[in-house]
Protein backbone atom coordinates (compact mmCIF):
# COMPACT_ATOMS: atom_id res chain seq x y z
CA UNK A 1 0.00 0.00 0.00
CA UNK A 2 1.37 3.92 -0.77
CA UNK A 3 -0.58 5.62 1.91
CA UNK A 4 2.75 7.61 2.79
CA UNK A 5 3.06 9.18 -0.47
CA UNK A 6 2.61 12.74 -1.00
CA UNK A 7 -1.01 14.40 -1.46
CA UNK A 8 -0.14 17.63 -3.25
CA UNK A 9 -1.41 17.14 -6.76
CA UNK A 10 0.34 16.90 -10.12
CA UNK A 11 3.29 18.49 -8.62
CA UNK A 12 3.57 16.06 -6.15
CA UNK A 13 3.89 13.63 -8.63
CA UNK A 14 7.16 14.46 -9.73
CA UNK A 15 8.50 13.40 -6.08
CA UNK A 16 10.83 10.26 -5.64
CA UNK A 17 8.48 9.33 -3.10
CA UNK A 18 6.21 8.95 -6.29
CA UNK A 19 9.05 7.49 -8.47
CA UNK A 20 9.02 4.74 -6.16
CA UNK A 21 5.62 4.64 -6.14
CA UNK A 22 5.10 4.57 -9.70
CA UNK A 23 7.96 1.83 -9.98
CA UNK A 24 6.74 -0.67 -7.47
CA UNK A 25 3.14 -0.30 -9.30
CA UNK A 26 4.74 -1.10 -12.52
CA UNK A 27 6.43 -4.20 -11.33
CA UNK A 28 3.28 -5.52 -10.09
CA UNK A 29 1.27 -5.20 -13.17
CA UNK A 30 4.51 -7.03 -15.12
CA UNK A 31 4.33 -9.69 -12.85
CA UNK A 32 1.01 -10.14 -13.25
CA UNK A 33 -0.53 -8.19 -10.18
CA UNK A 34 -3.51 -6.03 -9.51
CA UNK A 35 -3.27 -2.23 -8.69
CA UNK A 36 -5.38 0.07 -7.46
CA UNK A 37 -5.57 3.63 -8.77
CA UNK A 38 -7.94 6.59 -8.46
CA UNK A 39 -9.31 8.36 -11.50
CA UNK A 40 -11.83 11.42 -12.15
CA UNK A 41 -14.84 8.68 -11.77
CA UNK A 42 -14.38 6.41 -9.27
CA UNK A 43 -11.42 4.32 -8.02
CA UNK A 44 -10.47 1.59 -10.78
CA UNK A 45 -8.72 -1.87 -10.37
CA UNK A 46 -5.90 -2.53 -13.42
CA UNK A 47 -4.13 -5.26 -14.86
CA UNK A 48 -1.79 -5.65 -17.75
CA UNK A 49 -2.76 -7.49 -20.80
CA UNK A 50 -0.72 -10.25 -21.88
CA UNK A 51 -0.58 -11.35 -17.99
CA UNK A 52 -2.41 -13.55 -15.95
CA UNK A 53 -3.25 -10.52 -14.09
CA UNK A 54 -6.17 -10.44 -16.35
CA UNK A 55 -7.38 -13.66 -15.36
CA UNK A 56 -6.93 -12.83 -11.59
CA UNK A 57 -8.93 -9.44 -12.12
CA UNK A 58 -12.09 -11.51 -12.86
CA UNK A 59 -11.50 -13.69 -10.28
CA UNK A 60 -11.32 -10.92 -7.24
CA UNK A 61 -13.86 -9.37 -8.37
CA UNK A 62 -16.18 -12.11 -9.04
CA UNK A 63 -17.06 -10.91 -12.56
CA UNK A 64 -18.78 -13.25 -15.32
CA UNK A 65 -16.68 -14.21 -18.21
CA UNK A 66 -18.90 -13.02 -20.22
CA UNK A 67 -19.14 -9.40 -19.15
CA UNK A 68 -15.52 -7.81 -20.68
CA UNK A 69 -13.87 -5.48 -18.71
CA UNK A 70 -12.87 -1.76 -20.28
CA UNK A 71 -9.73 -0.48 -21.65
CA UNK A 72 -7.94 2.31 -20.29
CA UNK A 73 -5.79 4.36 -22.80
CA UNK A 74 -3.07 7.06 -22.02
CA UNK A 75 -4.57 9.15 -24.50
CA UNK A 76 -6.79 9.22 -27.46
CA UNK A 77 -4.19 8.73 -29.85
CA UNK A 78 -2.81 5.65 -28.00
CA UNK A 79 -7.04 4.40 -28.42
CA UNK A 80 -7.52 4.71 -31.85
CA UNK A 81 -4.82 2.02 -32.71
CA UNK A 82 -7.27 -0.28 -30.62
CA UNK A 83 -10.19 0.54 -32.57
CA UNK A 84 -11.79 0.08 -36.20
CA UNK A 85 -12.58 3.47 -37.04
CA UNK A 86 -10.44 6.14 -35.16
CA UNK A 87 -11.94 8.42 -37.19
CA UNK A 88 -15.42 8.14 -35.49
CA UNK A 89 -13.41 7.80 -32.06
CA UNK A 90 -12.19 11.58 -33.30
CA UNK A 91 -15.52 13.01 -33.23
CA UNK A 92 -15.36 12.80 -29.35
CA UNK A 93 -12.15 14.50 -28.90
CA UNK A 94 -13.89 17.18 -26.19
CA UNK A 95 -14.83 14.89 -23.79
CA UNK A 96 -11.71 13.18 -23.72
CA UNK A 97 -9.60 12.68 -21.18
CA UNK A 98 -13.37 12.71 -19.20
CA UNK A 99 -15.70 10.69 -17.56
CA UNK A 100 -16.37 8.49 -21.22
CA UNK A 101 -16.28 4.85 -22.30
CA UNK A 102 -16.77 4.19 -25.49
CA UNK A 103 -17.82 1.34 -26.95
CA UNK A 104 -16.74 0.41 -30.08
CA UNK A 105 -15.31 -2.78 -32.74
CA UNK A 106 -11.86 -3.43 -31.93
CA UNK A 107 -9.00 -3.68 -34.44
CA UNK A 108 -6.91 -6.43 -34.33
CA UNK A 109 -4.35 -4.86 -32.55
CA UNK A 110 -6.58 -4.89 -29.67
CA UNK A 111 -5.65 -7.61 -26.62
CA UNK A 112 -8.24 -10.25 -26.92
CA UNK A 113 -8.65 -9.93 -23.48
CA UNK A 114 -10.12 -6.29 -23.84
CA UNK A 115 -12.65 -7.51 -26.89
CA UNK A 116 -13.30 -11.09 -26.68
CA UNK A 117 -16.59 -10.51 -28.93
CA UNK A 118 -14.34 -7.64 -31.33
CA UNK A 119 -15.65 -5.02 -29.25
CA UNK A 120 -13.76 -2.85 -26.73
CA UNK A 121 -14.98 -0.34 -24.40
CA UNK A 122 -12.59 2.45 -24.57
CA UNK A 123 -11.64 5.20 -21.78
CA UNK A 124 -9.19 8.11 -21.36
CA UNK A 125 -9.09 9.23 -17.50
CA UNK A 126 -8.68 12.79 -16.96
CA UNK A 127 -6.49 11.94 -13.56
CA UNK A 128 -2.79 13.24 -13.06
CA UNK A 129 -2.27 9.29 -10.78
CA UNK A 130 -4.30 7.14 -13.46
CA UNK A 131 -2.51 8.35 -17.15
CA UNK A 132 1.11 8.44 -15.04
CA UNK A 133 0.27 4.80 -14.30
CA UNK A 134 -0.87 3.99 -18.26
CA UNK A 135 2.16 6.14 -19.48
CA UNK A 136 4.42 3.58 -17.83
CA UNK A 137 3.51 0.57 -18.94
CA UNK A 138 2.80 1.30 -22.42
CA UNK A 139 -0.95 2.86 -22.65
CA UNK A 140 -3.04 0.17 -22.23
CA UNK A 141 -4.19 -1.24 -18.74
CA UNK A 142 -7.47 -3.74 -18.85
CA UNK A 143 -9.58 -2.13 -15.73
CA UNK A 144 -12.66 -2.45 -14.01
CA UNK A 145 -14.26 -0.43 -10.97
CA UNK A 146 -12.49 -1.48 -7.52
CA UNK A 147 -15.45 -3.44 -5.81
CA UNK A 148 -16.58 -6.62 -5.57
CA UNK A 149 -19.31 -7.11 -8.42
CA UNK A 150 -22.65 -6.14 -6.74
CA UNK A 151 -20.83 -3.95 -4.50
CA UNK A 152 -20.49 -0.02 -4.20
CA UNK A 153 -17.15 1.13 -6.10
CA UNK A 154 -14.36 2.88 -3.98
CA UNK A 155 -14.08 6.54 -3.60
CA UNK A 156 -11.27 6.72 -1.87
CA UNK A 157 -7.74 5.69 -1.11
CA UNK A 158 -9.00 4.36 2.35
CA UNK A 159 -12.00 2.61 0.17
CA UNK A 160 -9.85 1.08 -2.28
CA UNK A 161 -7.63 -0.71 0.51
CA UNK A 162 -10.77 -1.95 2.45
CA UNK A 163 -11.72 -3.69 -0.42
CA UNK A 164 -8.66 -5.74 -0.45
CA UNK A 165 -9.10 -6.86 -4.12
CA UNK A 166 -5.41 -5.27 -5.27
CA UNK A 167 -2.11 -5.81 -4.83
CA UNK A 168 -1.23 -2.44 -4.46
CA UNK A 169 -3.25 0.80 -3.69
CA UNK A 170 -2.13 4.27 -5.11
CA UNK A 171 -3.16 7.60 -3.39
CA UNK A 172 -4.71 9.96 -5.36
CA UNK A 173 -1.72 12.44 -4.76
CA UNK A 174 -4.61 15.57 -3.75
CA UNK A 175 -7.11 14.90 -6.74
CA UNK A 176 -10.14 12.95 -5.07
CA UNK A 177 -12.16 10.92 -7.05
CA UNK A 178 -16.09 12.85 -7.96
CA UNK A 179 -17.93 9.71 -7.13
CA UNK A 180 -19.75 9.91 -10.46
CA UNK A 181 -19.29 6.78 -12.88
CA UNK A 182 -18.08 7.74 -16.78
CA UNK A 183 -21.13 7.39 -19.46
CA UNK A 184 -20.88 4.35 -21.97
CA UNK A 185 -21.70 5.33 -25.37
CA UNK A 186 -21.76 2.38 -27.57
CA UNK A 187 -20.74 4.47 -31.02
CA UNK A 188 -22.21 2.03 -33.70
CA UNK A 189 -25.18 2.59 -32.63
CA UNK A 190 -25.02 5.82 -30.37
CA UNK A 191 -26.75 4.86 -27.90
CA UNK A 192 -26.04 5.81 -24.07
CA UNK A 193 -25.48 2.28 -22.64
CA UNK A 194 -25.10 3.91 -19.06
CA UNK A 195 -25.61 7.44 -18.13
CA UNK A 196 -22.82 9.01 -15.49
CA UNK A 197 -20.71 12.22 -15.35
CA UNK A 198 -21.36 12.99 -19.24
CA UNK A 199 -24.92 14.27 -19.75
CA UNK A 200 -26.17 12.21 -22.10
CA UNK A 201 -28.27 14.96 -23.80
CA UNK A 202 -24.63 16.67 -24.01
CA UNK A 203 -22.90 13.86 -25.80
CA UNK A 204 -25.53 13.33 -28.37
CA UNK A 205 -25.97 16.95 -29.54
CA UNK A 206 -22.39 17.06 -29.87
CA UNK A 207 -22.64 13.58 -32.28
CA UNK A 208 -25.60 14.78 -34.34
CA UNK A 209 -23.54 18.32 -34.73
CA UNK A 210 -20.61 16.43 -36.29
CA UNK A 211 -22.34 14.01 -38.37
Amino acid sequence: MMGGLPDDGTKGLLSPEWERGFVQAETVLRQGGLVAYPSETVWGLAALPGTEGVARLYAVKGRLAEKPVQGSFASVETAERYVQLPVALRRLVSFLPGPLTVVTDASPLCPVELAPGGRVGIRVPDHPVALELLGRVGGVLATTSCNRSGEPPALSYDEAVACGLADLVLPDGGVPARGVPSTVLDLSSCQILREGAVPAATLLAALEVQS
